[in-house]
């Protein structure tokens, strides 16, 4: 089921905090609709268990919904693609059937070993935009602490995007996250092999605290063509980091909906271990999830107010300006979408 609750000090939140701070239009670069009636996919390959709690399913329609609640003031436009334990087919073509119906761009999700053909026909005949891998979604013999970029989102799915100017969401793998040394090189890799793919670095390499940053900036910044969301990033760190190493036009804004609506707020230890504080007893028992903290707070919001207040704090601490806190959440997502529905289909 999926509810999403406003009470009175979310509402405070975006009054006094948010409203003024966001542009009147923003682009969330990341969300997911599924329904709880698609089929598990039992075989994928790890994953989190704590994103299980919020939701098991959100709607084309609730997603809509969801901004209209969430942000009464703001339009905001979502890119959506397909659940990501769900059968992929499933996904898609309910993905492919809302974004008819209610006409937000779409990613088609993956696996490893579809045929790159098959896939390129998938895509150009339900107007998608490009790829979403799933770091799950590789072969099922590979350990999770193991899995390799390349193992879920091979050469050749990379060749057809090179080929098409496809956009590709990747989510990386691996316990040291952003800093592990496999991810930099396969991301180092795709950018000089295949510089014609619209590649965004999700969640800015799921580097949640300051030590999953460790020196990947210190490559990363020669990337030119690279994009970075911070969807479901809540560490200053990570922002400031990516903004100091990139630049302000090749961050966006992305919620990871419906996760985002946990009531929750993150905070790391010395090891970079990170915790979502959430109000006790309102996600059932979470005692055995080690990423999982319960608190007797009573003012505690969402988590993608909570990622908008991240954002805020480092567009303060640096200055930013209007139009670059504008980039960060609409232009350069508005122009990587335009560019790919360009290349792709010529208009």
């Amino acid at each position: 089921m999926y509810n999403l609750i406003i009470n009175d000090y979310d509402r405070e939140v975006y009054e006094k905090e948010l409203k003024s701070f966001l542009p009147k239009d923003f682009i969330d670069i990341h969300t997911h609709i599924w329904l709880n009636t698609m089929t598990p996919a039992t075989d994928h390959n790890g994953g989190s268990a704590w994103t299980d709690l919020v939701a098991d399913e959100m709607s084309g329609e609730q997603l809509i919904d969801s901004f209209k609640r969430l942000f009464p003031e703001n339009n905001v436009t979502p890119l959506v693609f397909g659940g990501c334990t769900q059968v992929v087919k499933e996904c898609n073509d309910y993905v492919y059937d809302s974004a008819k119906k209610l006409g937000f761009p779409v990613l088609t999700r993956t696996d490893y070993d579809m045929d790159p053909d098959v896939l390129a026909r998938e895509v150009h005949a339900n107007h998608s935009l490009g790829l979403k891998p799933y770091l799950t979604f590789c072969p099922r013999y590979i350990p999770s602490s193991e899995i390799r970029i390349f193992d879920f989102l091979p050469h050749e799915h990379l060749e057809a995007a090179n080929k098409h100017g496809w956009i590709v969401m990747l989510h990386v793998a691996r316990n040291q996250r952003l800093r592990d040394a496999v991810n930099i090189a396969q991301l180092m890799e795709i950018e000089k092999r295949y510089p014609n793919v619209k590649v965004i670095c999700a969640h800015i390499g799921r580097a949640y605290s300051k030590q999953d940053i460790g020196d990947a900036f210190e490559v990363l910044k020669n990337t030119k063509n690279m994009m970075f969301d911070f969807t479901a990033n809540m560490c200053d760190d990570a922002i400031e980091a990516c903004i100091n190493a990139v630049g302000t036009d090749r961050l966006m804004f992305g919620s990871d909906l419906p996760i985002a609506i946990m009531r929750m707020y993150r905070i790391t230890d010395e090891t970079g271990w990170y915790k979502n504080v959430v109000p006790r007893g309102l996600y059932g028992d979470v005692s055995d999830d080690a990423h999982m903290m319960e608190s007797d707070e009573k003012n505690i919001t969402l988590m993608i107010y909570e990622q908008i207040r991240a954002f805020k704090r480092v567009a303060t601490k640096l200055h930013l300006t209007d139009t670059q806190i504008e980039n960060i959440m609409y232009t350069n997502a508005k122009n990587l979408l335009e560019a790919a529905e360009k290349d792709i289909y010529g208009r």
